[in-house]
């Protein structure tokens, strides 16, 4: 089974995360998920985006990579959203990567380094019609045209944090098929 470090979304850790996490756990896989606003959530995306740029966004993501020093190298590591950035720059740069889960979101590969790295695996996630994912889609494609370690998976619809049972973007149809595409790819690392 893996070993999972999932950072959350410009929501905060909230309780549909939380949900997702133990999902996870029940299929027997260990899921780690640092709490980076120290137990905030909002109730919509920009009052979480307000509270990170007070905060400080290099200072939220520089916890984040510090918060993986707390467990072994070999991780997979998973971001929904604003976690993306800190789980995909610890994918690229920290050795001992088994793989990376990148959810509504996707930087270019180059912000961390040349290319993505040699034998970890990376799947992508996002709908078609999101306005956030609509701006990573051409990152997104160009990573997997990069490796052939990659996948990405367009779901139909607009919703952004669409896995998240616990805000209104809730698609429980597409949720249900990341989890089994989740589940897959965390059979295999």
């Amino acid at each position: 089974m893996a070993e999972v470090l999932l950072y959350h979304h410009i929501q905060g850790l909230t309780d549909g995360v939380r949900a997702f996490a133990d999902e996870l756990r029940q299929a027997g896989h260990t899921v780690h998920t640092p709490d980076l606003f120290d137990g905030r959530t909002f109730d919509s995306i920009d009052e979480g985006f307000a509270f990170a740029r007070e905060a400080g966004f290099e200072a939220i993501r520089e916890r984040g990579a510090a918060a993986a020093e707390a467990y072994g190298p070999e991780l997979v590591y998973a971001g929904f959203s604003f976690g993306v950035m800190i789980a995909q720059r610890l994918a690229q740069t920290r050795p001992g990567a088994r793989g990376a889960l990148l959810m509504y979101s996707c930087i270019p590969v180059a912000e961390f380094g040349g290319a993505w790295p040699e034998g970890v695996p990376v799947q992508i996630h996002g709908k078609e019609g999101d306005e956030f994912f609509d701006e990573d889609l051409p990152a997104a494609r160009e990573l997997v045209a990069s490796t052939s370690d990659a996948e990405l998976f367009v779901y139909p619809g607009d919703q952004h944090l669409f896995a998240d049972s616990s805000l209104d973007a809730y698609d429980p149809e597409a949720s249900a098929l990341l989890m089994e595409r989740l589940k897959g790819f965390l059979a295999t690392v």
